[in-house]
């Protein structure tokens, strides 16, 4: 569910609950560290870019999710500053959408500024195959050629690539099985995200 805000739009955190028994599951990245987390890849972003030339845009849907995360710290960082966020959705740039058996119900984008000649720094929660990256390079060209991307991840399971794409900025490196799942729990009130390891995919 994509609610309007502001003019905007943002993904309901409340999508992604799952009730998970203590067994299921590993964390990855409790509730205290998340903020941290998310707080040092604002600091590295700034490190590299002073945003007169660089937006933010997150693959819908946690991708986005996690880009007004790192949009509003930066912001909070440099209070004079303003920050370009988007919204990008890639299912029909997917190379196994006439493959899959159940319907897929596409996301909005939402890109309220031109990305020609700029630096995008492209957003997801996890990075896994590079599958979804791929596709979300796909779609964002076609809405114009900018002079670099980067990509910024929250998980990056670094031992799945099927694909050669690495990311820039990450918050946290994991090893794991390819039938495991990294769930990003994103909580209902500030303090409250953390990321688990789960040992299947929750239906």
């Amino acid at each position: 569910m994509i609610q309007e805000k502001g003019g905007g739009i943002s993904a309901s955190p409340f999508l992604f609950h799952v009730s998970l028994r203590p067994m299921d599951s590993q964390v990855l990245i409790d509730k205290a560290l998340f903020e941290r987390v998310v707080d040092r890849l604002a600091h590295q972003l700034l490190e590299h870019h002073d945003f007169s030339e660089t937006d933010l845009i997150g693959l819908q849907p946690r991708g986005y999710i996690l880009a007004q995360r790192i949009q509003q710290r930066l912001e909070e960082l440099v209070p004079n500053l303003t920050i370009q966020c988007g919204a990008l959705d890639v299912t029909f740039h997917r190379d196994d959408f006439r493959q899959r058996e159940k319907h897929i119900t596409p996301s909005s984008t939402l890109i309220p500024f031109l990305v020609e000649n700029r630096n995008v720094i492209l957003i997801d929660d996890v990075l896994f195959t590079g599958r979804t990256i791929r596709s979300g390079l796909d779609a964002l060209m076609a809405h114009g050629r900018p002079k670099a991307v980067q990509l910024l991840v929250l998980i990056d399971r670094r031992f799945q690539r099927e694909l050669p794409i690495e990311a820039q900025f990450i918050g946290k490196s994991v090893d794991s099985l390819d039938m495991q799942y990294v769930f990003v729990d994103w909580g209902d009130l500030p303090g409250s995200s953390q990321v688990l390891l789960l040992n299947e995919k929750p239906e």
